[in-house]
């Protein structure tokens, strides 16, 4: 069914929800229990979970009975602002289809002259202002919606970084549009990395399935071999749960990828066997590192795409090596990701580029 011909539905139709759309609503039970939510139904098979109260970032995703997202232990939790210590962070992490490390930290815990700064920093434990909701109009045939956040990371006499988030699509597309615009709104330069951990689990993740990119990889510094595993697959194959990723045990690459005339870089994984796919779209201007994070512990497993600014080197080690961002009073970054779910024969079709 073609949703975006309304010679299908018109005059069928009394509400559009019935097509899909945004639901706002409150958890309340559990870690997560006050937390605001938005559930995200596209029409299509294709639904997702924006925790507004953790940067709008993405937790369930779900195409027809598949997960396209991993869930950590841990779940929805509500949010706690000061868990910005050393590795307080994990203890919040709940993987999701997307988790926004930044806004001015990227990377392990680490500290210089300029202060100390926790793992992957502080966006995801920031609660989001609400600024506006679009929803689809069955009886325009307008079927775009949207939903819009400011998120803000300041303290009074230092760095002030606000960003707007937009998340978007059409009702009959299995497409979510994230666009964020980060901008200085203090007085004095203020220090900036981004990168978007989206991350994947079973049925979508499972033994075989294919990692899509294209470009030179390299290994994490600490690395230096990875696992025997990946040493034969190079990344480019999705491992069986392992005894050696228990633990903190992983496999990281730092991808330098390769993009196509428009700049635009494609990445993503696809389940031949399911037929299905997830095809993860960015501007390498905007992000020029791409990193596969591998987890292949029994009962935590899980492997993420991200996008990036820098490697998750940590503020201090870019500083150092004069990669760190440093926006100027008023300058303003924008960072744009299309995430499509492919299925049959596009889902097996998929291939680096």
């Amino acid at each position: 069914m073609t949703l975006a011909n309304p010679s299908n539905w018109k005059h069928k139709l009394s509400n559009s929800h019935q097509l899909g759309g945004i639901e706002t609503s409150i958890v309340d039970n559990g870690p997560g229990r006050g937390v605001r939510i938005a559930w995200v139904n596209t029409g299509t098979g294709l639904r997702y979970k924006l925790v507004l109260d953790r940067g709008m970032d993405i937790l369930d995703a779900f195409f027809n009975e598949s997960s396209l997202a991993w869930i950590s232990h841990a779940g929805l939790t509500a949010p706690q602002p000061f868990s910005n210590q050393g590795i307080d962070w994990l203890r919040t992490f709940g993987g999701g289809l997307l988790t926004t490390c930044g806004l001015s930290n990227a990377g392990p815990p680490n500290t210089d002259a300029s202060g100390s700064r926790g793992l992957h920093g502080n966006f995801s434990n920031t609660p989001a202002e609400l600024i506006s909701i679009k929803q689809p109009d069955i009886f325009t045939g307008d079927l775009s919606f949207e939903i819009v956040a400011k998120v803000r990371e300041t303290t009074t006499f230092g760095p002030s970084l606000e960003m707007l988030r937009f998340i978007s699509g059409t009702i009959g597309s299995p497409e979510i549009r994230i666009k964020d615009t980060v901008t200085n709104c203090g007085n004095a330069p203020a220090p900036h990395m981004i990168l978007y951990h989206i991350n994947c689990g079973w049925p979508l993740i499972d033994d075989g399935t294919r990692i899509v990119w294209k470009g030179d990889k390299k290994p994490k510094p600490t690395d230096a071999n990875n696992t025997e595993f990946n040493q034969e697959y190079e990344f480019t194959r999705c491992a069986p749960p392992m005894d050696e990723h228990a633990g903190f045990g992983e496999d990281v690459a730092f991808i330098d990828p390769k993009a196509d005339a428009n700049n635009q870089v494609v990445c993503g994984y696809a389940n031949d066997q399911l037929g299905l796919a997830l095809k993860i779209t960015f501007s390498k201007t905007q992000m020029p590192w791409l990193i596969n994070w591998q987890h292949w512990g029994k009962n935590e497993y899980v492997t993420a795409l991200e996008p990036a600014t820098h490697p998750p080197i940590g503020q201090a080690a870019a500083r150092e090596n004069g990669t760190l961002i440093l926006l100027e009073p008023g300058e303003s970054r924008t960072y744009d990701l299309l995430l499509e779910v492919l299925t049959g024969e596009k889902a097996k079709g998929f291939t680096p580029r």
